[in-house]
């Protein structure tokens, strides 16, 4: 049976995996060295500071999202569950929640279409990702 939990720091190594095999699985912009930057900052600097929560189907973690306010700052469904439902399970439940917002890598162009088929669309533009990477970051709206 799959469904939303709350997620916390007991679950952050888990999280932390799903997160890198859905990056080396959707993420194929990123150098080896950001990747390596990101996860190091995953557990001390992004987790603690967003409400996460996973989808878990049968007691096992598929993806996670988190959320801060009206922005989902993160969504990340493991690589062998992709095209199974999850992400669109974690984004309903952010939109339910009040999340209007989220930004986009501009070379993911499956993560674009997946929020434009939803419903959001693009309201602007970074040349950089946050940390000042190469990497342009869409915004998005619903």
């Amino acid at each position: 049976m799959k469904k939303i939990v709350r997620c916390n720091e007991n679950d952050y190594s888990s999280l932390s995996e799903i997160w890198e095999r859905s990056v080396r699985a959707t993420h194929d912009f990123l150098t080896e060295k950001s990747i390596e930057e990101i996860r190091s900052a995953l557990i001390p600097e992004y987790f603690p500071n967003v409400d996460l929560y996973a989808v878990d189907d049968s007691g096992s973690l598929a993806g996670f999202i988190g959320l801060s306010g009206e922005m989902i700052e993160m969504l990340f469904v493991d690589a062998d569950c992709r095209g199974l439902g999850y992400g669109s399970m974690l984004l309903d439940f952010a939109t339910a929640n009040g999340a209007t917002r989220v930004d986009v890598n501009q070379q993911n162009p499956s993560a674009l279409l997946f929020y434009i088929s939803k419903g959001f669309h693009i309201i602007g533009l970074d040349d950089t990702d946050e940390a000042g990477r190469p990497y342009p970051i869409l915004h998005l709206s619903l």
